[in-house]
């Protein structure tokens, strides 16, 4: 068995390592795992219904829930499963975004070069639209991220968006996917006329222990480990820590591996979690 590694030396350490020791064919735990290892538990199934029955009828949804509660996964898991010959999914995560940069922004994913003026991309944009759903038969799905930073200007770009129409209907779903504060924003006076046009609220969830272990099980088998490699009470320990919150799951979990491909543990106990999470998860999050 070889030495113990130093904690601070096993930062650099990247995910190579515990993939060859534990025979993984792809990083678990990793933002970038692909769309079909997505772990979906019942809830998440019903959301992803619910925003598929909303884009068919170009609605205006909003999906909130806290760092970590599943939101990308669902807006990936929802982008894979929509008809590519019925919708053009069109994506969109800034912090700062602006009416200019958000319509240039969108067309590019279009092919088309935006203006410099924003009432010019505007004009672009309505005329793109208007040929996807008129000539192509296919229906735009917009979808912005990160919606709880967007400022009242980008708000009512927004809103002055959804007023435009086709034949008397919206040839158009638009999806704002951020933080609970996007939903307290919308409740204030300022933004009345916006939130009144919200036709579906949905809302994501931090998993519960059941799911916690179902998930963690799930990203290591699919993966490519031969046999389970936390144990039962290492399951424990992760969601008595995490809460549940995807984020904290993946990031405990990728640290107990590096742990263990460096110590050659096959089986990662409580104990093992315990430890990384005291020397490790704690003293990042106080830095």
């Amino acid at each position: 068995m070889t030495a113990p590694v130093p904690l601070d030396s096993r930062t650099s350490t990247n995910s190579s390592s515990f993939n060859t020791f534990y025979h993984f064919t792809h990083t678990p735990f990793d933002r970038a795992i692909p769309v079909d290892h997505l772990f979906l538990n019942e809830r998440h199934d019903e959301m992803l219904a619910r925003l598929q029955y909303a884009i068919e009828r170009q609605w205006f949804m909003l999906l909130t829930g806290e760092c970590g509660s599943g939101k990308s996964t669902l807006i990936r898991k929802l982008m894979r499963q929509l008809d590519p010959f019925r919708y053009r999914c069109l994506y969109l995560a800034d912090s700062k975004l602006t009416p200019r940069h958000f319509y240039n922004g969108i067309l590019r994913q279009l092919g088309v070069d935006g203006a410099f003026y924003r009432g010019d991309s505007k004009r672009l944009l309505h005329r793109e639209i208007a040929h996807m759903v008129q000539a192509q038969k296919i229906h735009p799905v917009i979808i912005v991220d990160e919606a709880h930073l967007l400022d009242r200007e980008m708000l009512e770009e927004l809103r002055f968006l959804l007023n435009f129409n086709i034949d008397s209907e919206s040839p158009l779903a638009l999806i704002l996917s951020g933080q609970p504060e996007l939903n307290d924003k919308l409740q204030r006076q300022t933004f009345r006329a916006i939130a009144q046009r919200v036709n579906m609220r949905c809302y994501t969830h931090y998993l519960d222990e059941a799911d916690t272990c179902r998930y963690v099980k799930q990203q290591v088998a699919d993966a490519g480990a031969p046999s389970p490699i936390f144990a039962d009470d290492a399951l424990g320990e992760i969601f008595q820590f995490s809460v549940g919150c995807l984020r904290m799951i993946n990031k405990i979990c990728t640290h107990v591996l590096i742990f263990g491909a460096q110590r050659e543990k096959g089986v990662l106990s409580g104990r093992d979690v315990r430890f990384v999470i005291e020397q490790e998860i704690k003293a990042l999050k106080t830095k």
